[in-house]
């Protein structure tokens, strides 16, 4: 996923796209960079990549067993707290993590809001997401893993 090759920025996709006659067109180009792949067949990726169980992912994560591995088979939709959960257990750079939050189909970490500063900050660390958790806490911010759990 990040490999030494230069990564297409959205601005220039964009540009791209409203050059083309049609949506096809664009879909079908060589370079248009639109990643088909849904969430499971993401994750399947990353777990591969990363030589992880999900065993291990689930364990990282803080999630519930039978949820993780219905999102893992792609019967079970995930929310945005739980797919940055994912993240963390997947050991997630970042960028993966952003791609996650696209592919679930949530909004993205945006460093203008206080509580996703701090998680972009945790994970830039590489940090737990117990971690990261303490640190929200600390700051005053909604866990990851909601206290009543």
């Amino acid at each position: 996923m990040e490999g030494t090759e230069r990564e297409t920025l959205t601005e220039e996709l964009l540009e791209r796209l409203l050059a083309s006659a049609t949506p096809e067109a664009y879909l079908t180009s060589s370079d248009s960079d639109v990643d088909a792949r849904d969430l499971a067949e993401f994750l399947r990726d990353l777990l591969a990549e990363k030589g992880l169980s999900r065993a291990d992912v689930i364990r990282g994560s803080g999630l519930n067993a039978t949820f993780c591995y219905q999102v893992f088979q792609g019967t079970r939709r995930i929310g945005r707290d739980n797919a940055i959960m994912l993240a963390f257990g997947l050991r997630c750079t970042l960028r993966e993590t952003q791609r996650l939050l696209r592919h679930a189909g949530v909004s993205e970490l945006w460093c203008r809001v206080r509580r996703d500063a701090i998680i972009i900050h945790c994970i830039d660390n590489g940090v737990t997401r117990e971690q990261c958790d303490d640190e929200l806490y600390r700051l005053g911010e909604p866990t990851l893993l909601p206290e009543d759990r």
